[in-house]
């Protein structure tokens, strides 16, 4: 008996992956977030599968369920949205399994970030640009901040910043950025990216709280940065005809060694 611990996505149920929607299907037991977890992922439990929205459990309410499963011997499918490796909880479940002798797996989901880049038709890295993406939050009730982790100190390496959980904290966004980016610095806000309701405000710093319609709540992610909006980038050096690289050589093998 295993607790899969399976990223199910953004939300777009084709988003899930072939791994997680087989481990669903060989699963007796589901347990699901269900407030963020789309009912359409369900589909894929088998017949007469016990399936439990974990929205309203508590944790040792949570634990008790995946015991009980491997006192009788089933697997049990524990679905989180989007990937488990961030912010997903799923830290502290599998601490206390370990515990208990209960054996985990875990298999990665699409990440709300990248559904929303893939929304917005963007590249976050782009050359000259910005090499570094920043996957980060402003403090909330579930979670403090650790020292040195500020959207200050982030700015300051001019990353992309993908801010998650923190569209409740936007005026804060804003005054801890704009001293770093500068006001016309471009802002995506993509509220349940891939989600039928999926909806886009392009922004900058100055403009993004007045533009942002009513109704934007917390499954909004904030990107901010100067990748967002450029163009005049120059072209990766990886497909220039000149570029020699392992699959695509531009001299005779002689010819690397002086010859």
């Amino acid at each position: 008996m295993t607790v899969h611990f399976i990223g199910a996505g953004p939300g777009g149920p084709d988003l899930l992956t072939l791994r997680g929607r087989d481990l669903i299907a060989a699963c007796p037991v589901c347990l699901y977030a269900g407030s963020l977890v789309p009912q359409a992922i369900l589909a894929h439990c088998p017949p007469g599968a016990r399936i439990v929205n974990t929205a309203p459990l508590d944790l040792d309410a949570i634990i008790a369920e995946c015991r009980a499963a491997h006192a009788a011997g089933k697997d049990v499918a524990r679905l989180h949205s989007g990937d488990l490796s961030v912010w997903s909880a799923m830290g502290e479940q599998i601490r206390r399994l370990k515990a208990e002798g209960i054996p985990v797996s875990v298999t990665p989901g699409v990440p709300s970030f990248a559904a929303a880049a893939a929304a917005l038709g963007a590249e976050l890295t782009l050359p000259g640009v910005a090499q570094s993406v920043v996957l980060t939050r402003t403090p909330g009730r579930a979670s403090s901040m650790p020292e040195g982790e500020s959207l200050a100190n982030f700015a300051a390496t001019g990353a992309t910043l993908a801010i998650h959980l923190s569209i409740h904290n936007l005026a804060r966004v804003v005054a801890d950025l704009t001293p770093h980016y500068g006001g016309e610095c471009p802002v995506a806000v993509v509220f349940r990216a891939s989600w039928p309701d999926q909806s886009i405000t392009r922004a900058t710093l100055d403009t993004v709280e007045a533009a942002l319609p009513e109704g934007i709540e917390r499954t909004a992610l904030i990107l901010v940065g100067p990748a967002l909006g450029a163009e005049g980038f120059a072209e990766s050096c990886l497909y220039a005809p000149d570029y020699d690289r392992r699959f695509r050589p531009q001299r005779a093998e002689g010819g690397r060694h002086g010859g």
